[in-house]
């Protein structure tokens, strides 16, 4: 599998490009800016995108998503339960002192237990509330890897001090669905550095395993 990590934006998003060797399908998941960049590396590896994923609908992940659709055709997944955040783009970019994105709205909706899938590659969606309303996270049994959005990062978790946000839900997420995945699986969180959910139930401060 193709895995590129572009940290996008002023704020440093991790988009994750994702793409199959034999078919040539491609995801990508929170294109929240830098949209040449990610459609570079797409044309680098001769890649099709099949969806667009968005974690959450802040606007760090969410900015680029209807840019990319219109360049490369790809319908937007999201929770629906991200509506309301994705409607209040432009208070978003009011609070960063940035030009409005447009709102891509939802084609597919994101929904627990539901699968996204691009060629071989097939990531289950786990809808982990907390950080917003509708966040989710993506785990790849057979790459042993968790897109994490921004519900945990190494070290830490997502601030839950935004609308929104809500401290014991997403401790509930992290507890009852990500700890439970296995050890070694890798985590790749909306910013910053990569962990394991081994690492992080061991020495995580804000949510022990």
């Amino acid at each position: 599998m193709i895995h590129e990590i572009l940290p996008v934006g002023m704020l440093g998003c991790n988009c994750s490009v994702l793409g199959d060797e034999t078919t040539h399908e491609a995801l990508v998941i929170d294109p929240g800016d830098d949209i040449s960049e990610i459609v570079a590396i797409l044309n680098r590896h001769h890649l099709t995108l099949k969806q667009i994923v968005i974690t959450h609908a802040h606007i760090d992940h969410i900015g680029g998503a209807h840019k990319l659709r219109e360049i490369t055709g790809a319908p937007v997944m999201m929770h629906a339960d991200d509506s309301g955040l994705a409607e209040m783009l432009d208070v978003q970019a009011g609070w960063l002192g940035i030009e409005t994105p447009d709102n891509p709205g939802i084609d597919t909706p994101a929904r627990e237990g539901d699968s996204v899938r691009a060629g071989a590659i097939e990531a289950q969606i786990l809808h982990t509330p907390g950080h917003t309303p509708g966040s989710i996270s993506l785990f790849i049994p057979a790459e042993s890897k968790l897109i994490a959005g921004d519900t945990l990062f190494r070290g830490s978790v997502g601030r839950t001090d935004l609308p929104g946000g809500d401290p014991a839900a997403i401790a509930k997420s992290i507890r009852g669905k990500l700890y439970s995945l296995p050890e070694d699986t890798v985590v790749i969180p909306g910013h910053g550095d990569s962990t394991t959910i081994g690492r992080e139930k061991r020495l995580n401060s804000f949510v022990r395993g």
